[in-house]
């Protein structure tokens, strides 16, 4: 299939007027597949990529069950994301054998493609665990990360961690050939966050949220983090988590090399104003706010589309950078940028056909229209 007259994202970050050619699965140079997809007047963007959430349309990953999984993904291929690493909660290993299974068995015959997952405890801090629940963190443990990799068939892309716990660096040590680690739900100061980055942490988890906050004299992890080139670092544009001028000062130090969107979304997304669940812990939703009980934020109630569409208008980030931190950001970040992240030749055929409003006019997976 040839998709013909748009404004295409390249690889270099910039929108160029090109054709895109789609052979099979991937893009191509060329194809025997005449099929051809007006675009004129639009952009056409790489598939999102959330590397960070929890559910959407009343559904939770941490459910375990392929039902979920699969409306996660129906639903999260319908607002552009064509590629997700959902993320589990701080919950018994048991209950996380469970969850890790289903995602194992998880076939990807429709919707966004699970390419991962996001291990977001329970080796967190209590001081600072936000919506996880307390009851269930538990001091870094490799062995336990271990034998929960090998359940979820070695699908564990990210593993938030505290370092200022016990025993964190030598956890770094030994599963950092493994996974990425990030830094996250954590009291560190700069010290301790520096030290961690030189284990072989390359990730933060939702800057600034579940964190000391960055000032003169304590920068604590964000300062960490903006000293260290190879370090991720999670924003969440929804318009609840972090001011807009925090946001376009986070560009300004860290630039659009290092800065990966997420949605945070939990099961509310998509759905009328009213309680549910996150690991366990009712959650209340108005607008686009998702809290517990006590006013704590609990992850989002947007999607990854919404988010990038909040940082363009209403954050002023310029569009090229937001796509770029939605697309080829968190594919390298996680290491699949080889088969995911932009429009190049080889990779998979994964884009969206955006107007000049950001409405999504088409989604293609694997060069297949949605």
């Amino acid at each position: 299939m040839i998709i013909k007259n748009a404004k295409v994202f390249s690889e270099e970050g910039t929108f160029e007027e090109k054709n895109i050619i789609m052979d099979g699965e991937y893009f191509a140079d060329s194809t025997t597949d005449t099929r051809e997809f007006d675009a004129s007047g639009c952009y056409i963007i790489p598939g999102l990529i959330d590397i960070h959430f929890h559910g959407c349309v009343g559904h939770d990953f941490c459910d375990g069950t392929e039902e979920s999984i699969q409306a996660i993904a129906d639903y999260e291929l319908s607002c552009g994301v064509t590629t997700i690493i959902p993320a589990s909660m701080t919950l018994s290993e048991e209950i996380l054998t469970t969850v890790y299974k289903a995602a194992a068995k998880h076939k990807n015959e429709k919707g966004a493609e699970l390419v991962g997952i996001n291990m977001e405890g329970p080796f967190v801090s209590t001081a600072k665990k936000g919506a996880q629940n307390a009851a269930f963190i538990h001091k870094p443990d490799a062995e336990m990360f271990h034998r929960l990799n090998a359940v979820s068939g070695h699908k564990i892309k990210h593993v938030a961690l505290a370092p200022e716990e016990p025993g964190a660096l030598e956890f770094i040590e030994k599963v950092k050939q493994d996974t990425v680690i990030s830094i996250a739900h954590t009291t560190a100061d700069y010290d301790t966050a520096k030290k961690a980055i030189e284990a072989g942490a390359t990730h933060v988890t939702h800057l600034y949220n579940a964190m000391p906050p960055f000032t003169h004299r304590a920068p604590g992890v964000i300062g960490a983090a903006a000293d260290n080139d190879g370090v991720f670092v999670e924003l969440i544009c929804d318009g609840i988590h972090i001011h807009p001028s925090a946001v376009r000062t986070t560009f300004k130090i860290f630039g659009d090399d290092r800065i990966c969107l997420i949605s945070d979304s939990m099961e509310a997304t998509g759905m009328p104003d009213g309680e549910y669940s996150l690991g366990g812990q009712k959650v209340i939703k108005r607008g686009n706010r998702a809290t517990l009980v006590d006013g704590t934020i609990a992850g989002s109630a947007t999607n990854l589309m919404d988010c990038v569409r909040t940082a363009i208008i209403q954050m002023h980030v310029p569009m090229e950078s937001a796509i770029k931190c939605a697309t080829a950001n968190p594919a390298k970040s996680i290491g699949i940028y080889d088969q995911y992240g932009s429009i190049s030749t080889g990779k998979y055929a994964n884009c969206v056909v955006l107007d000049h409003d950001l409405n999504i006019k088409a989604v293609f997976l694997k060069g297949s229209p949605v």
